[in-house]
């Protein structure tokens, strides 16, 4: 292998595990709030960014991994769901694999997309973040306001798919 191949395979297997890191912090924040449920998928999520439209928000499926919800909701029923809409909150989930994460979430570095700052401006107390440790099981749920009031730093980028 030559040290180009190395350095590619290594980038290739951080991405890897940080995603399968990511996926099981989300999963084990969901267990943690056994009242939250992952984001629906195929009609049921279109169903939902449907009925949320015709309130005036119009939000991408990116921008929450979990709902919470005062009762179970109906995707199968357009009527129904646009009269539970209302009491849905979208929440964000970001997940800390690093020992240097202190309690409190001191030192975490994650990034907030365009559309998950678009939807916590649309959707104010409707929208939280969830922040879960995955090695302390520490939960903090917070908003997008809070979390740039406690910023220390910000770093801009501009993310592309070709």
């Amino acid at each position: 292998m030559t040290p180009l191949e190395v350095i590619t395979a290594k980038r290739a297997h951080l991405a890897r595990l940080a995603n399968e890191s990511g996926a099981a912090g989300e999963q084990a924040a969901l267990l943690a709030m056994e009242h939250w449920t992952s984001r629906p998928k195929g009609p049921a999520l279109r169903q939902l960014l449907a009925a949320l439209a015709e309130t005036g928000v119009t939000i991408k499926a990116s921008s929450f991994d979990a709902l919470a919800a005062p009762q179970p909701l109906d995707f199968t029923d357009p009527d129904r769901l646009r009269r539970q809409i209302d009491g849905v909150t979208f929440i964000e989930i970001k997940t800390a694999n690093q020992p240097r994460v202190q309690p409190g979430f001191a030192g975490f570095f994650f990034a907030l997309t365009e559309s998950e700052i678009s939807a916590a401006d649309q959707l104010g107390p409707r929208h939280r973040v969830a922040l879960f440790n995955n090695l302390s099981g520490e939960l903090l749920i917070t908003s997008v306001p809070d979390i740039i009031s406690r910023s220390r730093s910000m770093n801009w980028q501009l993310s592309v798919q070709l």
